[in-house]
């Protein structure tokens, strides 16, 4: 919305007595011009109040960040678009991890097999095979979390988890690789009917004659 950022910080200089939370979702995608326009330069923490007023260029108003106005940016380090953040935002704000919640998933359990460790072994293996910054988040399992579901309910969540979220997930994170992809999932461990992946064997010689093609 064009003006929002103005418009809180008139609402809280004109109620210092209250707190203003601005959450910019996705901070990295967005026309950081369009959502914060010239007064960029004042939400440094030793640029805020109204000892430092800014005289806006096209409106030629007296302006300032209040103090009581809190600006949080959400962000996926994991996307790739984090490499292009302007530099100035990058030092107006403090960065604070927010790695996945193992115990959201306490007593959460399908079919014997604990999810939490489920999912911190998982991201053992990502951060080892890739880094920490592709973790995968406890929020994809929180809907095995919902009341009065049966064993045979929650097995079916849990399967379209992995296969809609997890799996699409970990082809774009190892493009592609399935050996790696495999080695999160445990599959090179399991007996073949077990297993996330399978491999289709090819009849080569069927495809291609007997022309020498390198497999």
């Amino acid at each position: 919305e064009p003006g929002i950022f103005k418009r809180m910080c008139k609402d809280a200089a004109n109620n210092s007595d209250k707190k203003y939370i601005l959450i910019i979702d996705e901070i990295n995608r967005g026309n950081i011009s369009k959502i914060l326009g010239e007064l960029i330069s004042l939400i440094e923490a030793n640029y805020r109040g109204s000892d430092h007023k800014l005289k806006l260029a096209y409106s030629q108003e007296s302006f300032y960040v209040p103090e009581n106005l809190y600006i949080i940016g959400t962000m996926n380090t994991a996307d790739r678009s984090l490499a292009g953040l302007d530099i100035a935002l990058r030092r107006r704000f403090a960065f604070k991890e927010m790695p996945p919640k193992l115990k959201p998933l306490d007593g959460v359990q399908v079919a014997g097999v604990s999810v939490r460790k489920l999912l911190k072994v998982m991201n053992q293996r990502i951060e080892v095979l890739l880094d920490r910054d592709h973790c995968l988040g406890h929020a994809y399992f929180m809907p095995l979390k919902e009341d009065g579901l049966t064993e045979e309910q929650k097995l079916a969540r849990l399967e379209l988890i992995f296969r809609n979220q997890i799996l699409p997930l970990l082809q774009e994170y190892f493009f592609e690789d399935w050996q790696r992809i495999c080695w999160v999932l445990n599959d090179h461990r399991k007996p073949d009917l077990d297993r996330f992946v399978g491999q289709v064997e090819q009849a080569v010689a069927e495809l291609f004659g007997v022309a020498n093609v390198p497999v």
